[in-house]
């Protein structure tokens, strides 16, 4: 196995069991955490993007258009969100937060990060430090996640094992 492959593996178990932690952590001090991951993941989404059309909720998301869109209707029922119709376009909606949907995502996000700020306490300085610094190189790694086309090593100029860069 390739120190690519083991750090990845080692990577996926971690981050695994920090969100399940999280999760099951923030659910004991807030019961109303039952919201589905999906859904929270949409409200963030929605923040972000206001007003957005469900067709760019979905590509921002990577998820289909009508899972979007059935996500958006139980949001929409549970009054978290508002779809309205575009004035330029009435083939269009447009999705928004609602003031009870803007103040259960600055619940859910205050909850996650006092949580967090407890464990960084509970670290001991060089740990809390190790952790910090990795944040830039996480915020890459998520943004390499992102691309709409993850380029292979070769397409990168890197040379897949040796994880250099390559002449040219």
């Amino acid at each position: 196995m390739s120190q690519v492959t083991t750090d990845a593996h080692r990577l996926t178990e971690v981050v695994t069991r920090l969100r399940r932690a999280l999760r099951t952590s923030i659910r004991t001090d807030y019961p109303w955490e039952s919201l589905p991951m999906a859904q929270v993941e949409l409200l963030m989404c929605v923040a972000e993007h206001e007003p957005a059309r469900v067709g760019e909720l979905a590509d921002l998301l990577r998820l289909a258009p009508n899972t979007v869109s059935g996500l958006v209707q139980q949001l929409t029922d549970a009054r978290l969100v508002l779809r309205t119709v575009d004035t330029a376009d009435r083939r269009v909606a447009r999705v928004t937060l609602t003031d009870a949907g803007r103040a259960k995502l600055h619940d859910w996000q205050e909850a996650h990060e006092r949580r967090l700020s407890v464990a960084l306490d509970g670290l001991t300085e060089p740990e809390r430090q190790s952790v910090l610094t990795a944040l830039p190189a996480l915020d890459r790694l998520v943004d390499a996640l992102s691309e709409t086309e993850p380029k292979t090593a070769k397409e990168k100029g890197v040379s897949a094992a040796a994880g250099t860069p390559r002449r040219r």
